[in-house]
């Protein structure tokens, strides 16, 4: 079965190198003449057809036909502002068209042959013209903000070129690749159009079923994709990011501790919450007891009643427990090689183990240095993130050196990229956070409920006693 007889979306022509032009001026112009004949439609009723020379028409140019004009301008300048305003993707369609045809055209990916011609008069020297007779097979679709661009696979000479287009796409068309796919015959690349556009508020944020969404379109299932890696300088908006994890998990079920050996932003929610340490001795103690209690609970989960193989701590209902380490580079820093050792041994016995029983890790830290996450441990943070300006080492660092990817800096707080454990790595854009918004204030009253609820269902308990 030939699969492009089948094939959705629009199919990329030589022709399309000006499509958008060809588009705004012809049906434009054919709105311009049909005004301007409405309006002088009394004229054209009254004129005899039938005696009508053009030579001796007698046709004068009143006022009232310059009025026209404008009038017609007028309507064609509206219908294409309203069209940009409310057509904006239709014409973003037919631009993305264009820029495929002529990449093609432009890298030379065609096949062509020279032919004379040699016009209306045969004395004269002919011409050659380029005629092409071979030109790939693209389809391009939107469809709900994903492009879907397909290109035949011929095992032809421009075979690697169409296999290795990402790069073009990406920053050609301004989008982000989210999934690469060799099918039989055919290439297909999906990209997200319009990132931003996909970015949600911080009330929108929700933990459910095992996942956390971050954005529209991502949700980051840490049952299945556990422990995350946050990186990212100062002001690229990591602090916000890991409050709005927190304050969406206190909303939840989920146990919280919460490490900041810096004793600043994160540090402040001692204040109106528990298991928060900044101290050194604190900190290994709270490792510790996060690791013991994940053995304990692994042991207990063996005992259940209701216990299945295969099955993890979600299905007999237990909490999810969060470890939030924040500063995590810096507070390696401040301790001992033994006690650093002896640190990294447990959260790889975390990272390692931890999926089942529901123990997660999350690691912020402004550059993940292999030193600091020694014995792969890095290769298990399933979900990564880099926020604001990094370097190109800092890229390689967090995603892997081996990573094929052009990384653009923009100057938005709280942007950068993530892998979700898949081998495509996509923009990010952090949830966003209102000016002057009270997370200690939230945080508070959300402790507080979960405080009260957890005394009621005691005291319920108590009396059914």
């Amino acid at each position: 079965m030939n699969i492009w007889k089948k094939s959705k979306g629009n199919r990329i022509r030589a022709s399309d190198k000006s499509l958008l032009y060809h588009f705004c001026i012809g049906w434009l112009l054919l709105l311009f003449v049909a005004v301007f004949l409405l309006l002088n439609l009394r004229q054209l009723l009254v004129t005899d057809w039938k005696d009508f020379n053009l030579l001796h028409a007698g046709i004068t140019w009143t006022a009232y036909n310059s009025i026209t004009v404008l009038i017609a301008t007028g309507v064609c300048a509206l219908v294409a502002f309203l069209y940009y305003r409310y057509g904006y993707d239709r014409i973003k369609r037919l631009l993305h068209r264009q820029k495929l045809a002529r990449m093609v055209l432009e890298n030379k990916w065609y096949e062509a042959e020279n032919t004379k011609d040699s016009g209306f008069f045969t004395d004269l020297q002919s011409r050659s013209r380029e005629k092409i007779v071979w030109f790939p097979k693209i389809y391009y679709q939107m469809d709900n903000g994903l492009l879907h661009i397909r290109c035949e696979i011929t095992m032809g000479k421009y075979q690697e070129q169409l296999l290795s287009l990402e790069d073009k796409l990406e920053s050609g068309l301004y989008c982000e690749l989210t999934d690469k796919t060799l099918h039989d015959g055919y290439i297909e690349y999906t990209l997200l159009y319009d990132m931003i556009a996909n970015r949600i508020s911080i009330d929108e944020v929700i933990a459910e079923n095992g996942g956390l969404r971050l954005m529209k379109n991502l949700v980051w299932e840490y049952d299945s994709l556990p422990h995350a890696l946050i990186c990212g300088g100062t002001g690229g908006g990591k602090t916000y990011f890991l409050l709005t994890i927190i304050e969406a998990l206190l909303r939840t079920n989920a146990d919280l501790y919460i490490l900041d050996p810096k004793n600043a932003d994160l540090a402040d929610l001692g204040t109106v919450m528990g298991n928060v340490y900044h101290t050194k001795d604190d900190m290994i103690d709270c490792v510790n007891a996060f690791y013991e209690g994940m053995v304990t609970r692994s042991e207990e989960m063996k005992l259940h009643p209701n216990y299945r193989t295969g099955e993890n701590y979600a299905y007999l209902g237990l909490a999810p427990q969060f470890l939030i380490f924040d500063e995590y580079v810096a507070f390696l820093e401040m301790l001992t090689t033994k006690e650093s050792t002896a640190l990294l041994s447990q959260l790889k016995k975390i990272v390692m183990l931890g999926r089942q029983a529901g123990y997660f890790l999350i690691v912020a830290c402004q550059r993940p240095d292999a030193k600091y996450f020694g014995d792969g441990i890095r290769d298990n943070f399933n979900f990564r993130v880099g926020l604001g300006r990094m370097s190109e080492l800092g890229y390689g660092m967090l995603f892997g050196s081996d990573v094929k990817k052009q990384f653009f800096q923009k100057r938005i707080k709280g942007r950068g990229y993530c892998d979700v454990g898949t081998s495509v790595i996509s923009e990010f854009y952090t949830p966003l956070v209102p000016k002057g918004y009270d997370f200690l204030g939230t945080i508070g009253k959300l402790t507080h409920i979960r405080q009260d609820g957890q005394v009621a269902c005691g005291a319920k308990a108590t009396d059914t006693d």
